[in-house]
């Protein structure tokens, strides 16, 4: 397990014994989300479709101390079958900024996948904070050791999901 941080992008790295297409399937599937996700958060898909390219939305239940229970609406962004999917998440129904002006944050979740050996693929996940506003940016640099402590806990994940084939 790799990772690494600048000030508003966190990665984290992490071998899974699988092929590339095997994982880009459960990522592209937003009702496998609950499973994979690492910090606790995601409560499931409201709909069933599984993403297939850019401009896709896919909206997820969500639950936290903060907000309580609220959607978030994620645009995709980035999609390369086998090899790359990104979304960027917007407030949604029940979430306190969803109405509010200027809510778009511009942070993205980016999977890469990297084909590695026999059956393997080093699978890093990127939380993009690049876009955001600069006190948003600041915040992300102050949390980045839960940032990566959630990423390694959601690939872990994803390795054992992948394990069970």
């Amino acid at each position: 397990m790799t990772s690494t941080t600048d000030e508003a992008v966190v990665t984290v790295s992490r071998r899974i014994q699988a092929p590339a297409e095997e994982i880009f399937r459960i990522l592209a599937d937003p009702g496998r989300h609950p499973d994979l996700d690492g910090s606790g958060m995601l409560r499931g898909g409201v709909f069933d479709a599984v993403v297939s390219g850019v401009g896709d939305v896919f909206v997820m239940r969500m639950h936290n101390e903060r907000y309580g229970d609220y959607e978030m609406n994620n645009h995709v962004v980035e999609y390369e079958s086998g090899s790359r999917i990104g979304w960027e998440p917007k407030p949604g129904r029940g979430h306190p900024d969803a109405t509010a002006p200027g809510a778009v944050w511009g942070h993205r979740w980016i999977f890469d996948l990297l084909p590695d050996g026999a059956g393997a693929t080093v699978v890093t996940e990127t939380f993009d904070g690049s876009r955001m506003p600069e006190e948003k940016r600041a915040e992300v640099a102050t949390g980045r050791v839960w940032w990566q402590t959630q990423m390694a806990a959601t690939l872990e994940r994803l390795a054992d999901l992948c394990a069970v084939r």
